[in-house]
Parts: C-alpha cells; sequence; structure tokens
C-alpha cells in the first residue's frame, strides 16, 4: 500500500486516479478547489494560486499532480503566459518543494504532449527525449514547470516522474471529443472520408493504469513517459470506431482534405485545419520498455466504454 495525495482530484483525470487507487488498495487522499457534495477522501481549498496546502504531506510516499489551468480555446485572460506560468508553472515548483521537505519520496507529473509540440510529420513520432517545442503558453508553462522540476529533484533528491499524455477521452469527455460523438449519434454526413492523419489518443484508465504504476515502479523515477492507447487513429477510422461503438452506420463524405482546409481558412477557422487534419503520433516503445506495461484498454473497448457513459448520463 502507498500513500498518495493526488491534486485536481475532482477533475476528470483526477476522479478516475482517485478511484482505481482505492480499488487497488492505496491509502489515497484528493486535493481540490471545492469538493462536491458527495466527494469522499477529498480536501478543499487547494488554490493553484496560493503558497499554501489544507493538508501535511508528513507520512506520505507520493504526490500526483493533476491540478492545472488547461489549454483554453479562447483564452479571456489579458497575460494568457503570465496565468499559465502563475497556475501551471510557480505553483507546481511550490507543491513539490513542500513535498520535498516533507520527505516525500515520489512526485509524478501530469504534463502534456504539447510540451513537445502541435504536430508531427509522417513516420516521425515524438519522442520523451526530443527538445521541447511547446508553440502555446499552455504548452510553455508545462515545459517550464518540468525545467524547475529536474532543479528541484537535483537538490534535493526527491524522485520526479513527467508523463506527458496526448487527448484524454473516457466517460465524462468534453470539448471537442463529445462534440464529434454527437455528430456521429445524429447520424449527420461527416466530410472526412478522404483524412488519413494520425492521432495518438489516451483513455482515461489506460493513462490512470500508467501513473498508477508510476507511484512505485523503481525505473519510473527521474524520467520522462509518453502514453497512448499505442493504437494511433486516422480521423476517418475514429469517426468508424465511434459509429461502431454505437452501433450506427459511419456515414463518411470522401471530401478532399484540400477543399476542407481552404473552406476552413476561408472562415477564418484555419486552426481547425492542423486540429482536425493534422497528425500527432507519440512514441510509447520505450515507455513500454522500460516500465513493462502495456495499455490494459484496446481502442475498441475503451470507445465503447465511452459511449456506453454518454448514453446513461
Amino acid at each position: 500500500m502507498t500513500r498518495l495525495v493526488v491534486t485536481g482530484a475532482s477533475g476528470f483525470v483526477g476522479r478516475r486516479l482517485m478511484t482505481m487507487a482505492r480499488e487497488r488498495g492505496h491509502d489515497v487522499l484528493g486535493l481540490c478547489r471545492q469538493p462536491p457534495a458527495d466527494g469522499t477522501d477529498l480536501v478543499g481549498g487547494y488554490d493553484l494560486g496560493s503558497d499554501s496546502l489544507p493538508v501535511s504531506l508528513s507520512g506520505v510516499d507520493c504526490v500526483v499532480h493533476c491540478a492545472a489551468r488547461v489549454h483554453q480555446m479562447n483564452d479571456q485572460a489579458s497575460d494568457p503566459l503570465a496565468s499559465f506560468r502563475q497556475h501551471n508553472r510557480d505553483a507546481t515548483l511550490v507543491l513539490a518543494r513542500a513535498a520535498a521537505d516533507a520527505g516525500v519520496r515520489r512526485f509524478v507529473f501530469i504534463s502534456s504532449i504539447k510540451v513537445n509540440g502541435e504536430q508531427t510529420r509522417p513516420g516521425q513520432p515524438f519522442q520523451a527525449d526530443d527538445r521541447p517545442a511547446p508553440e502555446d503558453p499552455y504548452g510553455q508553462s508545462k515545459a517550464e514547470a518540468e525545467e524547475g522540476l529536474r532543479a528541484v529533484a537535483a537538490e534535493t533528491g526527491m524522485e520526479v516522474v513527467i508523463i506527458r499524455p496526448p487527448l484524454v477521452y473516457g466517460p465524462g469527455v468534453r470539448a471537442n471529443f463529445a462534440a464529434l460523438m454527437g455528430l456521429v449519434a445524429h447520424g449527420l454526413p461527416l466530410p472526412f472520408g478522404r483524412v488519413d492523419n494520425r492521432r495518438s489518443l489516451v483513455f482515461l484508465d489506460n493513462l490512470v493504469d500508467l501513473v498508477l504504476t508510476c507511484c512505485d515502479h523503481p525505473a519510473a523515477a527521474g524520467q520522462v513517459f509518453l502514453v497512448s492507447d499505442d493504437d494511433d487513429l486516422s480521423l476517418a477510422r475514429l469517426v468508424r470506431e465511434l459509429a461502431a461503438a454505437m452501433g450506427r452506420p459511419a456515414r463518411l463524405l470522401p471530401v478532399p482534405v484540400s477543399v476542407m482546409s481552404l473552406v476552413a481558412r476561408l472562415l477564418g477557422r484555419a486552426d481547425l485545419v492542423k486540429r482536425l487534419f493534422g497528425s500527432l503520433q507519440v512514441e510509447v516503445g520505450p515507455t513500454r520498455e522500460r516500465l513493462g506495461w502495456t495499455p490494459p484498454v484496446t481502442v475498441s473497448d475503451a470507445f465503447r466504454r465511452t459511449v456506453k457513459a454518454g448514453s446513461s448520463t
């Protein structure tokens, strides 16, 4: 049994991490800003803008830091980079130093693949040891947090593990993935039949399984891990997998990508071109080899679980 503290414990990843950690017999305490009314083992009052913690970390074996100011498509902050740095870099390092001072053995940081960049070329997936190349304030703040954590580890001897997930999906997923699920569920024809890109995704339970592995695996200390379902999808296959999970036909129209890209740019949505039609692949071979880890849930099963949870809400 490992004594864990999880930040962001009421969030998408944190909630599932709390549940799976308890199921595996760990003693786990969650920190969040404001726990839900039915929250158990959750302590409120954890604020990324504060230098104080609502609990002592004495006697804790591992801290898993999930809390963050997340990437936002239409950021309203007057200085987005300063805000991301305050919440994602500075707050992370405050927590890490508090953990080291309390004698915490290991600190697991949930970073982002955006540290590597936004897009990959065919056959050239991101590697864990690539030089960071973030392209937005969120990714830059995560990269700076990683750099600061390495310094804390060097100064204190606390073991730091960094995990960079791509898009995470699963029961309760929101934003673009949920919107795509809605379009498929309604049977609307989608013009993605010729999109042959490759995107790495990670199912929520696969990510959490890796996080829990990293909490106590001897070979994880001091490492950076990329994670995915190890089954990269084109946008067209993603629609087909979702449709199959729903028991519906995949209505895909063979519209040329060049035509859709031109229309998106004319509409002032050039950002959609990269997100929908570009590739972003990660190499998980080193993660599997170093930790002896395999994603426990297949893509098809992951989509079924995600769709089933969505249809029951």
